[in-house]
């Protein structure tokens, strides 16, 4: 399910970034009475209730930009964040009134068509929620009194936004169809090796300014099993991204492993495991979607005096995290061991989408306390009563117990290792919740 992207838009210094790191849980964005602090786009993933959501800062809309030399590069990144958005939350001070600013900001936002509520800021007085009514001049609907920093009225705020936007619901890519995301860094080989997989000339990576949501972008039929592969752009390390679209791609790439059953991660031979990859590879875990990591370039592993038993112990160390994963080796370039990457497609997709019996489910699990008993503490004692396996794609295992906080991480970890010993899901995550039951 991809996830809608909320934009927070506004003229400098009406406290976009005090609300965005109020939405966030935590602190982010630089928060500063100097009109004009945030140059770049920020952007988390973020959740309201039930809603999980992609939330994106931006730079102030200037009448009379402070920075003129930056000025066109400030308003290229706000149009695209308006034209990447699903929903926007159009930020005022009531303090200073509708201001110029705020209607050339409002005319960005009328362009990009999106839904759209007003977020008049720093109501933090019954006084001052008289002077909201000026902002029906907008033409934006009805402006909503909040106060950022007193956190008053955003619960309301928030409501409505999801109001306005058009139900998310999971995108079908079509019959049988294995949506597969090839994710990693700039020049690792990821269309070299959509290329191949595939036999066109096409790149995957197509990063083209005003998309709004991520695409379907190729579709690829395997021996009767059509897979979709979703167009990603590489990730640079934090700090190394240039000015631009290259710099806020990460929103196009969590968005396409968000909506896939199966991340490719591809890594690059030269560089090999770098801190850059296992933050992408974070990404995956925390969508998550199974996944399979590509040496690419691996032609040059003899100069680079490579061993494959040794490059792979190697990966699966640093992305131990992601339990069993599958390493796969290529030249993409040549499509040496390209062939090998579709099976495994198929199969890890297979582990993911797995179904296990419930009766199987229970005995593996209750076999497994029996032989290692859960410790207690003092005169309380968890107990398990249940476990069933309640969705895949991820497979999600649901205990039923008493006292179910007392059961410690590590021992969770081996009912965890219980189950894929016994059942495999190779490349899968696995989700386990425990609910409480009272002893009766």
């Amino acid at each position: 399910m991809a996830l809608p992207v909320i934009a927070i838009i506004g003229r400098p210094n009406v406290g976009k970034s005090t609300l965005f790191n109020r939405l966030a849980g935590r602190r982010i964005a630089i928060v500063s009475d100097i009109p004009g602090t945030t140059r770049d786009r920020v952007s988390i993933d973020a959740q309201w209730g039930r809603h999980r959501y992609l939330l994106v800062d931006t730079a102030g809309v200037e009448d009379r930009p402070h920075d003129a030399l930056l000025w066109d590069d400030i308003k290229k990144q706000v149009e695209i964040a308006l034209n990447q958005a699903d929903g926007i939350i159009f930020t005022v001070d009531v303090n200073e009134g509708v201001t110029d600013a705020d209607n050339d900001a409002a005319d960005m936002v009328r362009r990009a068509g999106r839904p759209v509520v007003v977020a008049a800021n720093k109501t933090d007085s019954l006084a001052r929620e008289e002077l909201v009514y000026d902002f029906y001049s907008l033409g934006l609907g009805e402006p909503h009194p909040i106060s950022a920093y007193h956190d008053t009225g955003v619960g309301d705020l928030m409501e409505a936004i999801f109001t306005a936007m058009p139900p998310f619901e999971p995108e079908m890519a079509g019959p049988s169809s294995i949506r597969v995301a090839i994710a990693g860094r700039p020049n690792a080989g990821k269309s070299a090796l959509f290329n191949a997989l595939t036999g066109e000339e096409r790149a995957i990576v197509s990063p083209v300014p005003g998309t709004t949501r991520d695409t379907l972008d190729s579709q690829f039929d395997y021996e009767g099993t059509l897979i979709t592969f979703l167009d990603t752009a590489g990730l640079r390390r934090r700090g190394k991204a240039e000015a631009g679209i290259e710099k806020y791609s990460a929103i196009r790439t969590i968005g396409a492993i968000e909506r896939c059953y199966v991340a490719i991660l591809v890594l690059d031979a030269t560089e090999f495991v770098t801190a850059q990859d296992t933050h992408i590879g974070g990404y995956i875990d925390d969508a998550s979607r199974a996944a399979v990591v590509v040496v690419n370039k691996w032609d040059l592993a003899k100069e680079l005096d490579l061993n494959r038993a040794d490059a792979e112990e190697e990966v699966k160390n640093r992305f131990k995290f992601i339990p069993d994963v599958p390493v796969v080796f290529t030249c993409a370039l040549t499509g040496r061991g390209v062939d090998k990457l579709l099976p495994t497609i198929i199969t890890v997709y297979g582990e993911f989408s797995k179904q296990i019996p419930r009766a199987e489910v229970s005995r593996v699990i209750f076999d497994a306390m029996g032989d290692n008993p859960m410790p207690g503490f003092g005169s309380r004692r968890p107990r398990i009563f249940r476990c069933i396996q309640s969705r895949t794609s991820p497979p999600t295992f649901e205990f039923t117990a008493r006292n179910p906080e007392l059961i410690h991480f590590s021992y969770r970890r081996y009912l965890e290792n219980r189950l894929r010993e016994q059942f495999g899901f190779v490349g899968s995550p696995l989700k386990l919740s425990f609910l409480s039951r009272d002893d009766e």
